[in-house]
């Protein structure tokens, strides 16, 4: 099945932009490399990002997110994403220091520490995913420190899921799919997928689902959550037997269907709590198109081997996202920060690439 599956997803395996690699790179003054991180990410700072920033993004932004995301899985063997969860108090010491001189200081260090773990993982991850939280507890100043690490995680080449779980309908809706996914004034999109909140129906969906089909873009439905609580309304049982979040994961296959890619997998996809093993395979079986964005390994307890039977339905059909473990590394082992989120993110691509049968 699985040989049928290599067949059938074939991608192009022609070399992908590797800014890391080169002079002239992403990383930016603002965060000096220490001199024992790993050459492949150290670059000399570029006086042009923003310019190049667009540039890059222009160039991909009007592609089928699934293809790009399965292109980005075979080249690098990767099915990984890092959370960025930046909170002050957490961040590394050179960084530290004038966070809690005020809200606009704060805001600035986290999107340096941001960019930095860009720099970091990026030959090992497809995507990272901001977590919107952080950013917005920031004020106007982290609205600005997230548009800023969006546009350098796109310039690296890395896509970008905005973890923001909106969920609202008609006018309001519209408004955030628009704040996530659309081009605006000339701008180009925040993010090129976004994490919703399904359980307000059809309605609040469509305007993400419009932003798909025009722009590129992709859409997580929390489904199943990896949080103790989430049973009390997602695990009720309905008069068929069936759970709630069963019913929501047929919906969200329903609404996915026309946008399938050359890939086999479409750009709708779901969130599914990777501490439930039994519900990624479940979800996998309800969702055979949908990509699988699988938070929860790490610091919540689940391993790669608890998400294996998400990849049946090829190599890119399941992301598995770690944050903390990644992104605070440093604070266990006492390395550099971005060496130990490398050596990281290193690891749990293998494992999770490995686990995947791929």
């Amino acid at each position: 099945m699985r040989a049928a599956h290599r067949a059938a997803l074939a991608v192009s395996t022609a070399p992908l932009a590797a800014p890391f690699e080169k002079e002239g790179g992403l990383c930016p003054p603002s965060v000096k490399p220490a001199d024992d991180v790993p050459r492949h990410f150290v670059s000399a700072p570029t006086p042009s990002l923003h310019v190049f920033s667009l540039r890059n993004v222009a160039t991909v932004a009007t592609t089928h997110f699934a293809d790009r995301l399965a292109e980005a899985v075979e080249h690098k063997r990767s099915q990984l994403v890092v959370g960025l969860d930046p909170r002050p108090d957490l961040l590394p010491v050179e960084l530290k220091g004038e966070a809690h001189l005020g809200r606009a200081e704060a805001a600035d260090a986290c999107a340096r520490f941001c960019r930095g773990l860009v720099d970091a993982v990026a030959p090992y991850v497809v995507g990272v995913k901001p977590q919107v939280a952080f950013f917005e507890a920031l004020g106007s100043d982290g609205a600005r420190a997230l548009e800023d690490v969006c546009a350098y995680s796109r310039a690296a080449g890395l896509q970008v899921i905005a973890d923001a779980k909106r969920g609202d309908i008609g006018s309001t809706a519209r408004a955030y799919a628009t704040a996530f996914l659309e081009r605006t004034n000339g701008r180009e999109p925040l993010a090129d997928a976004v994490t919703v909140n399904p359980y307000l129906g059809r309605d609040s969906v469509d305007p993400f689902l419009a932003a798909c089909r025009r722009e590129g873009a992709g859409l997580f439905c929390v489904i199943k959550t990896s949080n103790a609580g989430g049973a009390e309304v997602q695990d009720l049982v309905l008069s068929d037997g069936r759970h709630v979040w069963h019913q929501v994961a047929e919906l969200v296959a329903e609404w996915g269907a026309d946008l399938i890619g050359e890939h086999g997998l479409s750009s709708v996809g779901a969130v599914i709590g990777a501490t439930h093993p039994r519900a990624v395979g479940e979800a996998r079986r309800l969702l055979p198109r949908s990509i699988l964005l699988l938070p929860g390994v790490g610091a919540q307890g689940a391993t790669p081997a608890d998400v294996a039977r998400a990849f049946t339905s090829g190599p890119a059909s399941a992301l598995v996202n770690v944050a903390r473990n990644v992104i605070y590394a440093f604070r266990v082992s006492g390395m550099d920060w971005r060496t130990a989120a490398a050596a990281e993110a290193s690891k749990y691509a293998r494992e999770v690439w490995s686990v995947s049968g791929w």
